[in-house]
Order: C-alpha cells, then sequence, then structure tokens
C-alpha cells in the first residue's frame, strides 16, 4: 500500500534547478543553429531576388542593342538628381530605377538581412544590392582610360559566366559619430579609386560568412572567398585584383 504523501509530491529544488540547466544547455545548443537555418532561409530568398534582378539586366539589354544598363549618371551641377539601374532621385524624392520596367517590384531590390538606417540611404527606399559600375555599368565619374564611363556591349564580356554582374553590397560609415551601414548600389572592382580611396562599392558577405553572387551568364551562386577583408563589418572584394569584375 502506497503513502499518500509520497503520491502527492512536488519537485525539489534541486530537481528543479537540475530541469533548469537542461533546458539551458538545450537552448544554448539548439538557438545557434536556429538562427543558422533562419539566416538560410533569407540567404536563398536574396538569390531569388538577384536572378529576378540579372533577368531583368538581361531583357534590358536585348531592348537596348545588346547594351548594359547604365549604372548610374547625375542631372545638374549639384548632383541633386540621381538616375541608377534601381532608382532615382529627383528634388529629394525617390522613385523607381532603368531596370523598374522588368522587374515590375522594387521590393527585389532589398535584401531580407540587410537592415540599414533610413538616414543612411539617401531616401533610397530598397537598397542591398550592387552593380558593377567599374566595368560593366559604366562610371561617368571615373577617369575613362582604365574603366569605362559608360556601359560596356554585351559583346566585349568575355567570360560571362566568371564576370561578376551584382552583389551583396554595403557601405560602413560613422559619419555624424555613430557607426552604421549605409547602402550601396554600385559595385567597385579593388583597384577602382572609389574602392581604394573613398572605401566604397565593396561586397557583403552578410549571410554566415558568405555574399550572393550574380554573374553576367545569369546564373547565381552563393560565394566564400573574401580578398581585402574587413572582418569586422563583414565587407571585402571577390578578388584580390580585378580579375573577377574586369571584361576578360
Amino acid at each position: 500500500m502506497f503513502n499518500k504523501r509520497e503520491e502527492n509530491r512536488g519537485f525539489t529544488l534541486i530537481e528543479l534547478l537540475v530541469v533548469i540547466a537542461i533546458i539551458a544547455i538545450l537552448a544554448a545548443i539548439l538557438f545557434p543553429v536556429f538562427a543558422k537555418a533562419r539566416e538560410k532561409a533569407r540567404q536563398t530568398a536574396c538569390a531569388s531576388n538577384l536572378k529576378q534582378i540579372v533577368t531583368a539586366w538581361q531583357m534590358y539589354a536585348q531592348d537596348y542593342d545588346e547594351t548594359a544598363c547604365p549604372a548610374y549618371y547625375y542631372v545638374g551641377g549639384n548632383w541633386s538628381d540621381e538616375y541608377a539601374w534601381d532608382f532615382h532621385i529627383v528634388d529629394g524624392v525617390a522613385g523607381e530605377g532603368f531596370l523598374a520596367p522588368y522587374t515590375k517590384s522594387g521590393a527585389i531590390n532589398k535584401c531580407p538581412s540587410f537592415v540599414v538606417s533610413s538616414d543612411a540611404t539617401s531616401n533610397r527606399e530598397f537598397t542591398g544590392y550592387a552593380y558593377n559600375a567599374s566595368y560593366i555599368g559604366g562610371d561617368p565619374y571615373n577617369d575613362g582610360v582604365t574603366y569605362p564611363t559608360t556601359p560596356a556591349s554585351l559583346a566585349k564580356i568575355q567570360n560571362p559566366s566568371e564576370t561578376i554582374l551584382f552583389a551583396e553590397s554595403a557601405i560602413w560609415s560613422s559619419y555624424g559619430g555613430t557607426g552604421k551601414f549605409w547602402g550601396n548600389n554600385y559595385l567597385r572592382a579593388p583597384k577602382d579609386l572609389f574602392f581604394v580611396s573613398w572605401d566604397t562599392g565593396k561586397v557583403h558577405f552578410r549571410h554566415n560568412g558568405m555574399a550572393n553572387v550574380a554573374y553576367a551568364d545569369g546564373h547565381v551562386k552563393a560565394v566564400s572567398s573574401k580578398y581585402h577583408y574587413d572582418a569586422e563589418h563583414q565587407l571585402g572584394a571577390l578578388s584580390e585584383y580585378d580579375d573577377a569584375y574586369d571584361l576578360n
């Protein structure tokens, strides 16, 4: 015959502490796994965005005599009005860019893992991806000798499957006294003046140390190889020199 007192006995303090310790250990093990799985899902969504962007870029080129979409240009003497592949800003108001008729949604220009302060984007609604301005999109503010100032023709891209077209990107800035990520829309090769002197146009390896990259032949893949890498802010280049970006 059992003792009624023993039947109704609850957990002792030691037993409760053991259970809590076990739950804490399991949480410490599983939470990083869940975080990585969530980031992997975001990486997949990001790759889908880039695939749509590069497809839109190809459609644009077909409509414009096999010539790449311009990276950007300014109108006016004070750089107030900017027109670019993914947006335009006129009188401080943002709107759609050159590829908008082919994408139908500006939201695909935003990586789900990239968070940027609204005061650091120059009123750009969507940010997160950058276009190869050094060699493909053309840069009206480069020297015109080392790097072209006008968009490249598709015929000049000799190895499309190895030439970077778009990549995840960001700028780390301490402007205003507070460090923050700025949106970056123009990708620069390592020897480009903007990369070297202005410290801009870098790739952001934001997905567990990887970055999604779109190539000129249309394929997208995650890349982990880093050069000129700033580990603190996960920014770097896709090659030591310009060979991942140039047309050769």
